[in-house]
């Protein structure tokens, strides 16, 4: 749909806010532009908190590039102050840094985590090069290994296992 279809829909269609208020709505109608007729909860929110006579003050103050930001923060203000009467965006606000807080509590303990584990880690891996290094390091020439295959003699076991228990007297 064209803009200049869209403007010719809107002129036969009343505000958001004159339908509210049951007025005429014209072509010089300072609320039309942003509260259109299909968005009457929005303007009663503001209405509510507000009064339709101070948002359009509040609207004249502001210089024309910026007056669509500031409908859509009194629109958020409203929509606050409906929802907490008390403290309105600053109650939104104050929860927000709270949950801010709070996830800034759990990104430094994972990051105590990290360390940890990191530490952990390493030790793991300077065990590991040890037992690589010692691996390594160590060659073996006894006659007892055999091409990987392990080779026991009589003389190798200095006790055998039948007899070891009985011959220093434990019981089981």
């Amino acid at each position: 749909m064209s803009s200049q279809a869209l403007t010719r829909t809107r002129a036969h269609q009343p505000c958001a806010a004159c339908r509210m208020l049951r007025r005429r709505c014209d072509s010089n109608c300072m609320l039309a532009p942003y509260f259109p007729g299909d968005e009457a909860e929005k303007f009663f929110g503001v209405h509510k908190v507000f009064g339709a006579s101070n948002v359009i003050r509040m609207i004249q103050m502001v210089e024309e590039s910026k007056k669509e930001d500031a409908v859509k923060a009194i629109i958020y203000e409203a929509t606050s102050r409906l929802r907490d009467p008390v403290y309105g965006t600053a109650g939104t606000i104050f929860h927000l840094q709270r949950m801010v807080e709070e996830l800034k509590m759990q990104v430094e303990s994972m990051r105590a985590q990290v360390v940890q584990l990191q530490e952990q880690r390493n030790q793991l891996l300077g065990i590991l090069m040890n037992v690589r290094h010692f691996d390594s390091t160590s060659s073996v020439h006894d006659s007892k290994f055999d091409g990987g295959n392990f080779m026991l003699d009589e003389d190798s076991m200095a006790y055998d296992p039948m007899t070891f228990f009985t011959e220093n007297d434990w019981t089981f």
